[in-house]
């Protein structure tokens, strides 16, 4: 018995009547075999999300006869989509500084098999984790930032990303602010974690702001990257209630909890294709 392939088909369109109906008919013309299918129709941008996932196990064409078939359809339908097999694992980059919380769960979870993705590098401003990275056997690239070389540094990030074919940059606690052109680059291919419930306490020291408000419940927030501080397309929100004896202290250690959780989250829906990007926010088909 022949090898089973199994593939994700994730797209989004213009939402008129039938544009489910002509992609699923068009799926099983073909012989694909649906195993999970999520979809939902966003009444305000009139927008069509889908998410489907198949294997060829009866498939009546090859694969590459097939994704034809699939480019040949999105065209009138003015869709955009993404298709791959399932075990072609999306490569991804990450940036970290000096905290080692959200790097630790990423490689953990990617180690235990639970995160479908290949790290293909590390890049840090610090050298504070290069043993750790390097222990998991994966390169770690050392890039210094100062005012004077930003351009420059975040070049040779960009280079790293196209010579590992990077799907995903995640800043993992990476603390510099992207420039705005690097954020356009990729819009929708960077996933930064803020170490607070957004849209509150944006920027610098959030648990001291959030401690000088007397919050009662604290949070952490995954998003994507735009030229805006801390305001792109939200995908994660952890968050735990807390009360008025919590100290300053107490609140960093809890949040780092959450961060690394939200993280890990967002870049697993990131890579098994599971977010839509929907104008300012986002769509989760899960």
């Amino acid at each position: 018995m022949s090898e089973i392939n199994q593939y994700i088909l994730t797209w989004q369109c213009p939402d008129t009547t039938g544009v489910l109906a002509k992609v699923t008919q068009n799926l099983f013309e073909h012989g694909a075999f649906v195993t999970e299918t999520a979809q939902y129709s966003d009444p305000y941008s009139e927008t069509f999300f889908s998410r489907i996932a198949f294997d060829d196990r009866n498939m009546t064409v090859a694969a590459d006869e097939f994704a034809q078939g699939i480019d040949e359809l999105a065209a009138p339908l003015n869709m955009q989509y993404r298709l791959r097999e399932k075990n072609h694992f999306p490569n991804i980059v990450l940036a970290v500084s000096k905290y080692d919380h959200c790097l630790v769960s990423l490689l953990t979870k990617w180690k235990a098999g639970a995160l479908p993705a290949n790290i293909v590098a590390v890049v840090s401003n610090h050298q504070d984790c290069q043993s750790l990275v390097e222990w998991h056997n994966i390169p770690f690239h050392y890039l210094p930032v100062t005012q004077d070389n930003k351009p420059e540094q975040e070049a040779a990030i960009l280079a790293i990303m196209e010579n590992t074919a990077a799907d995903l940059l995640v800043l993992a606690r990476y603390m510099q602010i992207l420039s705005d052109d690097m954020c356009q680059q990729l819009r929708g291919r960077a996933i930064n974690i803020h170490h607070s419930f957004l849209p509150s306490f944006k920027g610098a020291r959030p648990y001291h702001q959030a401690h000088q408000r007397g919050v009662k419940v604290i949070g952490a927030t995954a998003h994507y990257v735009t030229a805006d501080l801390d305001e792109g397309p939200i995908i994660v929100q952890e968050v735990k209630p807390i009360n008025h004896t919590y100290t300053i202290e107490q609140m960093v250690h809890l949040g780092h909890d959450l961060e690394a959780t939200a993280l890990s989250h967002a870049v697993k829906m990131h890579v098994e294709q599971r977010i839509c990007l929907n104008g300012d926010k986002t769509v989760i088909l899960a």
